[in-house]
């Protein structure tokens, strides 16, 4: 026979699970019809399940048009009795893994369907919430819980259609009701607090039932042998009011959220039922789960209290019960580092050790009037408990619970949103000085020099939140250390970070000055080690550090200063001042205009640059070249600081020993400046051997040889 009597078999565009059939597809069409057969058959095992959902979720995601058909075109296959099927896959009874790719492959659906998967979505839960048994409304609320991250409005819409949420209270006080019911009733009204109005009901109706769920389990059928306790439901009386475990874990999670977020304007004219349970309460519920063997009630505690810790109480209440925290960093250690639940503990460290942002005077001004204004709320910001001390003493107890080596290991194949929490909660610990050397050696700055790599460049909150909380810990932390011996991280891998902070985020309404007042010191710190470290700061930061030279903030001047007194032991930072252009000039009148600043720490830092500045000879005839440039070094030598006249001292003596012409210009400048009367009264000062040696030296090129009976009167004086 020949080949067209036998063409071959056309390829399928996809891999579906063994009950699927792709041997008749002629056409992408047939594909799509052939995988619908396979999941209205069904009688797969969930992995061959997922397969063939799988399949079908690629090809309506088609979108490539030079390769037709793509996902709108394909859609119209699947007709209502197909969408109740696909449907039917997100049942809470279905295992967790169908019920994750089957939201996939309805979510597909939906946006390349348009308006007929909204219809059919809309028919499909008003359709089994009318039918009303136990069966339609375990489907019609687990498709509700699904769907709400996919299409919030949607959902928001459906789920306040008029009643219904109002009849779920009646449904969940019936005196027999099927557990499942419950439980995927209290699973959709979970993720409906994601949206405001939808919140707003559930608080308004549903608060009272809930109550009732997490406060009013009998703790004496809570004591009952299991033998005892099916013999109490099977009487009758009680069976409303014995609910599982999971069921009361998460009508706590969604009335701690309805706590965390208020839902209404203090003016609104709804009655909003009030909470009985509070949230100290709560938290106690979350506590005792997490410290259960049963995990299945852990991610519900979990996500419970990444909302009560919003609350400064929680926050207290966790960080001062080590044995709490400890059940916390335990459930996050053992879980996934791409989970929901590795999420919300890392949301319970960020709530626990973020400090309030410093305001500025308008901003507490705002404030306040924002208060007068909402009156019946309470304010969070003047909470004592959000104070700096019980944040740092929070943060000090994170730390203690050994959370670094944690938060370490999820940052290596944790989500970039995890990887922002684990920033976040590294910046706030990182504030406390003592705790750095500690995080340092715990792997902390590993950890955020691979996070700044892992951030895009869109992303430049997150990057400088990082270069941020890298900047505390290089500050106090010795850069030999960090960077020296086998450490695969080269120091230079941490200045590019650092120097990010020196410019003004371009995020902020109000420039914060804090970041880069503590890269300038973590710079400085690091430019303390060798040139390899000073010729790429000059290299890359060197404009933003002559911008901060001229700061109003005087800090931010004096760490300016301190950092170029370090780079002045390299030539490339010698040559930004001396190498005689008008640029060089314009910095040595700035650097000298500070070495007679007001500030004492600014005026150091300025002759300590100086000191090294001078030992060139072209720094020499360019302080010359300046008006007032000898004057301002004679004063730094009569000054009542040791360390100040020893730099101001060391400054004349290069300068008088400068080659060439340079040195006799400078000795005639130093004269004429009242030089000698200044020399003398520094060495009447010093009680240090080294600055009176230097002095004397520098007295004695003055005066030459017939000046020697006036230097030994001035030495023994």
């Amino acid at each position: 026979m020949s080949d067209e009597a036998n063409p071959p078999l056309r390829q399928p565009t996809v891999k579906a699970g063994p009950n699927v059939d792709f041997s008749r597809s002629e056409s992408v069409s047939d594909e799509v019809l052939v995988v619908l057969a396979g999941l209205v058959e069904g009688g797969q095992d969930d992995d061959e399940t997922c397969l063939t959902l799988d399949a079908l979720t690629r090809l309506l995601s088609r979108d490539d048009k030079s390769n037709p058909p793509v996902g709108e075109e394909l859609a119209p296959l699947i007709d209502a009795d197909c969408f109740d099927t696909l449907a039917a896959y997100l049942d809470m009874r279905q295992g967790d893994s169908i019920r994750g790719h089957a939201t996939m492959t309805l979510s597909a659906y939906l946006k390349a369907s348009g308006e007929q998967g909204l219809h059919f979505l809309t028919r499909f839960f008003k359709d089994k919430v009318q039918k009303g048994t136990y069966d339609d409304f375990i489907i019609a609320f687990s498709v509700a819980a699904c769907t709400f991250p996919v299409i919030p409005d949607v959902s928001a819409e459906l789920f306040l259609s008029p009643g219904f949420v109002y009849g779920l209270g009646p449904l969940m006080k019936r005196k027999w009701k099927s557990k499942k019911v419950e439980q995927a009733c209290l699973d959709m009204l979970n993720v409906a607090c994601m949206h405001g109005a939808c919140r707003e009901a559930i608080q308004k109706y549903c608060t009272e039932w809930l109550e009732e769920i997490v406060v009013e389990a009998p703790k004496a059928i809570d004591d009952l042998h299991k033998s005892e306790r099916y013999a109490v439901v099977e009487d009758g009386p009680l069976q409303q009011r014995l609910h599982t475990p999971a069921v009361r874990n998460l009508a706590a999670v969604i009335l701690a959220k309805l706590q965390a977020v208020p839902s209404a304007p203090a003016d609104s004219k709804e009655k909003i039922q009030p909470a009985v349970t509070n949230v100290d309460e709560l938290t106690d519920i979350f506590n005792q789960y997490l410290s259960t063997s049963d995990e299945s009630l852990h991610k519900g505690s979990i996500e419970g209290l990444a909302y009560a810790s919003l609350q400064p109480v929680v926050k207290e209440k966790i960080a001062n019960d080590p044995a709490f925290l400890k059940s916390i960093l335990h459930v996050l250690e053992t879980n996934p580092p791409k989970s929901s639940t590795t999420y919300g503990g890392l949301s319970i460290l960020v709530n626990l050790t973020t400090y309030l942002p410093s305001l500025t005077e308008e901003q507490k001004r705002i404030t306040q009037l924002k208060a007068y204004a909402n009156a019946s709320r309470p304010s969070h910001e003047a909470d004592p408990l959000n104070s700096d001390a019980h944040v740092a003493a929070r943060c000090t107890a994170v730390f203690k619970a050994e959370a670094i080596p944690v938060l370490v290991s999820h940052s290596v194949q944790g989500s970039l949103a995890s990887l922002k929490l684990i920033v976040q909660i590294l910046l706030s610990i990182s504030r406390s000085s003592e705790l750095r050397g500690r995080i340092a050696q715990q792997g902390g700055v590993k950890l955020l020099l691979h996070a700044y790599n892992q951030f895009p460049e869109t992303d430049q909150n997150a990057k400088r939140t990082t270069a941020h909380a890298l900047a505390r810990i290089l500050i106090s932390t010795n850069p030999i250390h960090i960077f020296g011996g086998s450490n695969p991280h080269p120091l230079n891998q941490a200045i590019r970070p650092l120097i990010s902070l020196l410019s003004d985020d371009p995020t902020a309404e109000i420039r914060d000055l804090l970041p880069a007042f503590e890269a300038l010191l973590a710079l400085t710190n690091l430019a303390s080690v060798d040139n390899d470290a000073r010729d790429p700061i000059i290299r890359d930061g060197w404009s933003s550090i002559d911008e901060l030279l001229l700061s109003n903030n005087t800090l931010v001047t004096r760490a300016s200063v301190e950092l170029v007194c370090n780079l002045m032991e390299s030539p490339t930072g010698v040559a930004k001042f001396a190498d005689g252009s008008k640029q060089a000039s314009n910095r040595l009148h700035i650097l000298l205009a500070l070495a007679d600043s007001e500030d004492l720490a600014t005026r150091r830092a300025a002759g300590g640059a100086l000191a090294s500045l001078t030992q060139w000879d072209t720094a020499v005839t360019a302080i010359l070249g300046r008006e007032r440039g000898v004057a301002i070094l004679l004063k730094l030598c009569k000054e009542d600081e040791e360390d100040l006249r020893h730099r101001g001292v060391v400054c004349v003596s290069n300068m008088l020993n400068a080659p060439g012409d340079g040195g006799e210009k400078a000795t005639t400048k130093v004269k004429e400046a009242d030089g000698i009367e200044a020399l003398k009264e520094c060495a009447r000062k010093s009680r240090s051997q080294e600055v009176l040696e230097i002095t004397v030296e520098a007295l004695q090129k003055l005066l030459g040889d017939s000046g020697t009976k006036s230097l030994q009167l001035a030495a023994a004086a």
